[in-house]
């Protein structure tokens, strides 16, 4: 049987929608809204602004929703703005008061908070999702005592704690460090593409020059795009040109660019000083960049290498440097390095951020330091891969009590039947301890593959910052939002245990009990 409906649809007016439009209290974004502490939140992003001057500013919430929607659903800035105008429940999430049909900001507003929102802005966000995780955890710890209470046992709370004890912090949780590349949404540089690029904004420069010389123009100096274009193209089309034939293709490239570049500072002089340039901010700044490109270029076009100290990899993005991981079909990376550290909770932070090829390692005593500051004590162990485990870094946990997880350096101790069962267990701890390093691993799949952590489209240095802090914050929120349900599970499991009520197998834990008297009513949170 065949069932087909005209797709001739009715206009919107005669579109069948409920007048009275109930907003489902179970959705995922009322639930997430309902986890975060936007006071604090708020609080931390309004040391970005001038109480005093300027113009009002958006509402808080409005704000930090809008970067969390983005990053959580891995859209642009455009469709960010369409996925709030069109659905009721991210209107709620953002806190507007009603459903309204009007974008409530413009796209380009999420540009500017990104500039403005830098790394110690979200610390203050992350320190502030730690807390609404330990006061959730303290909540049902203090749920288990009193149910220790009613069953006759006694709590921590009747025993008097050792003041010895109190003195001193003893060392607890596990502290898990790894580090990865956030990699940017660039070309695959090569030098022929870089000098082409390169010559081509020279180009653009010299046409918006010659258009607007405060002085009688003269003749327009020639760049010879036609053939430059032409020589680049026959290498670029090739699919493994020879050394010699690139070689060639690069000197001929850097001879027009810096033919172009002589052009334009001759150009240049015919503006008086202090006069603007009518060249737009971002040909400008890439401007900028061409001398230095142009330099570097022919030094290795010299020397007949391909390596030197700080090489650009883009000239809209000057920041980014070439870091070799060496890993399967990706030695190269182009991106922020970053150190993060994951807690037991499963809440990542980025600690530290490198544009530069570094050693991760030398940020342990950093992220140990960071632990500290968030939880008042250290860290009982440091799980983390053999670069981190240097002798520097051994002596320095050595001193605060901190085990590390790796092998000790060293040859092995030979076994012996006083040690061999102790050799057998450290042995077993540190398979152990390697294995719970997988989480960080996760957390990094997730990062890549749900949150476009290896795909970051902003262009400056502080908007990749935000960016990537933004992603791992989402992430956090996530396990926050978790850390809520569980609680509220534990929460109906007591709520049973305590009326002696078994619970039905098929009943969903998302319910309440209430007792009156000899009944009991179960219904919907």
């Amino acid at each position: 049987m065949i069932r087909y409906t005209s797709q001739n649809q009715l206009a919107l007016p005669g579109f069948d929608t409920p007048t009275g439009m109930v907003l489902d209290p179970d959705n995922r974004w009322v639930r997430l809204s309902n986890c975060i502490s936007w006071d604090n939140l708020a609080q931390s992003y309004h040391k970005t602004l001038s109480a005093t001057s300027g113009r009002p500013c958006k509402d808080a919430r409005i704000v930090i929703g809008a970067i969390i929607i983005k990053h959580k659903l891995s859209v642009s800035d455009e469709e960010t703005v369409e996925q709030i105008r069109e659905n009721p429940y991210l209107q709620y999430f953002i806190g507007l008061k009603g459903f309204q049909s009007k974008a409530p900001f413009a796209p380009s507003l999420l540009v500017e908070v990104r500039k403005r929102m830098g790394q110690g802005v979200f610390d203050e966000f992350h320190e502030a999702v730690i807390e609404s995780v330990e006061r959730k955890k303290a909540k049902r710890a203090v749920k288990d005592s009193d149910d220790d209470d009613t069953n006759g046992t006694p709590s921590s709370t009747d025993t008097e704690p050792d003041k010895d004890k109190m003195d001193v912090p003893q060392n607890h949780g596990k502290l898990i460090l790894d580090a990865t590349v956030a990699e940017q949404a660039i070309r695959y540089p090569t030098d022929l593409g870089l000098l082409n690029e390169a010559r081509e904004l020279s180009e653009c420069i010299i046409d918006i020059l010659y258009t607007n010389s405060p002085q009688p123009r003269t003749k327009k100096p020639r760049t010879y795009r036609q053939n430059a274009r032409k020589a680049f193209l026959n290498i670029a089309k090739q699919k493994r040109p020879t050394n010699r034939k690139r070689r060639a293709a690069i000197r001929q490239q850097l001879q027009y660019l810096r033919r172009n570049l002589k052009h334009i500072e001759v150009m240049l002089t015919a503006y008086p000083y202090g006069q603007p340039l009518p060249l737009p901010n971002w040909l400008i700044r890439r401007y900028w960049v061409l001398p230095y490109l142009y330099d570097q270029q022919y030094e290795m076009y010299k020397a007949n290498v391909r390596r030197c100290e700080d090489r650009i990899v883009s000239i809209s993005q000057p920041h980014l440097r070439p870091i070799v991981r060496g890993k399967l079909g990706k030695a190269v990376e182009f991106g922020a390095k970053i150190s993060v550290s994951l807690t037991g909770d499963k809440l990542a932070h980025v600690d530290k951020l490198h544009w530069g090829a570094c050693h991760e390692g030398r940020d342990l005593q950093l992220q140990v330091e960071a632990y500290k500051n968030r939880y008042g004590y250290y860290p009982e162990v440091v799980i983390a891969d053999r670069l981190y485990g240097s002798r520097d870094n051994r002596s320095y946990l050595e001193k605060h009590n901190i085990r590390f997880s790796g092998k000790p350096l060293g040859r092995s101790p030979k076994a012996t039947a006083e040690n061999q069962s102790e050799l057998k267990r450290l042995k077993a701890q540190r398979r152990q301890e390697y294995r719970e390093r997988i989480p960080i691993e996760g957390k990094f799949g997730q990062g890549k593959y749900g949150y476009r952590l290896n795909n970051i489209r902003a262009r400056r240095a502080d908007t990749s910052i935000a960016w990537i802090n933004a992603i791992f914050l989402v992430m956090n929120l996530l396990v926050l939002m978790q850390v809520f349900l569980r609680l509220k599970k534990f929460t109906f499991k007591m709520m049973f245990r305590v009326l002696n009520f078994t619970i039905p197998r098929k009943l969903s834990l998302d319910v309440l009990v209430y007792s009156s008297q000899d009944e009991i009513i179960v219904c919907q949170d």
